[in-house]
């Protein structure tokens, strides 16, 4: 039976917390971009830009049954890959594809929070891309593909969480949203969760956020104030006057409660100090 997963991104801040989890179950490979010296002699990583190759000889090398989009990039390089990978899927009806979403697929509306099967509208360039992509494999696959959105995601080495307590330790600004609420994650939920996903075949749209909801600004100044950093220069940012809704939340297709999480639950990942401690070393 093959159960070779191909992880597109692999060397990614999500990428490589995916293939870290599904190491020792499944027959992983993964892409890389940069970083070479760690990857050239690694025979399962593949180096792969998206702005100047196709995919396809990597999938015909790997013969993945499921491909895991993870990939970062210029939109419409991307785009042409994951027609690529459209093409694979429908040549090889046993392949699975996993996409990896966002919340922008919805930043177009403001005044709820956003459920798996709610219509996408996003008024950015980034979550315009992302809802072309889920309609190209909807539409040309929707038997083979499962799309995940992610909301935002914390954890002690999230770009976001580095960036704050840079901000605290040279007193620079740190952009806040006091009215928009959101729904948030880490990156070892979301590594459990797909882990879950893929071992049940499960298939359609998933949020993979947590339970309840929080606004910008408390989120950031309670980790702040957890990590007992010094105060960065917390500088709020006004889109609208009223409370606003960038969240996701699960409704249609929830997972078991082990594999679910709370706003709690993130801060707390995100503020662990032996975990700083290790990271400093």
């Amino acid at each position: 039976m093959n159960n070779r997963i191909l992880i597109l991104g692999a060397s990614g801040f999500i990428g490589n917390a995916l293939y870290k989890e599904l190491l020792s179950y499944f027959d992983v490979y993964g892409t890389y971009c940069h970083n070479e010296d760690l990857y050239t002699n690694n025979k399962v990583f593949f180096k792969y830009n998206v702005e100047k190759q196709s995919i396809l000889p990597i999938l015909d090398a790997v013969r993945p049954a499921m491909v895991i989009s993870s990939i970062k990039g210029d939109f419409a390089y991307q785009h042409l890959a994951h027609q690529e990978l459209c093409l694979y899927a429908q040549a090889n009806a046993g392949c699975r594809i996993i996409y990896t979403s966002a919340s922008e697929v919805f930043d177009g509306k403001f005044e709820f929070p956003a459920y798996e099967n709610d219509k996408p509208l996003s008024q950015s360039e980034f979550g315009k891309f992302k809802i072309s992509v889920e309609k190209l494999f909807l539409d040309a696959i929707p038997k083979q593909i499962t799309i995940v959105r992610l909301p935002q995601v914390l954890g002690i080495n999230s770009p976001a969480i580095v960036q704050l307590r840079k901000a605290a330790e040279h007193k620079a600004d740190f952009e806040v949203y006091p009215n928009l609420i959101i729904t948030v994650t880490t990156v070892d939920k979301i590594a459990q969760q797909l882990h879950y996903i893929i071992s049940k075949k499960l298939s359609g749209i998933f949020h993979l956020a947590s339970n309840d909801m929080v606004h910008h600004e408390d989120l950031f100044k309670e980790i702040n104030e957890k990590l007992g950093s010094k105060m960065p220069i917390f500088k709020s940012v006004y889109s609208r006057n009223d409370d606003s809704y960038l969240a996701l939340l699960p409704k249609e297709n929830k997972l078991p409660k082990t594999y679910r999480i709370t706003v709690n639950d993130v801060i707390e990942a995100s503020t662990l100090k032996e975990e700083i401690i290790t990271l400093k070393k």
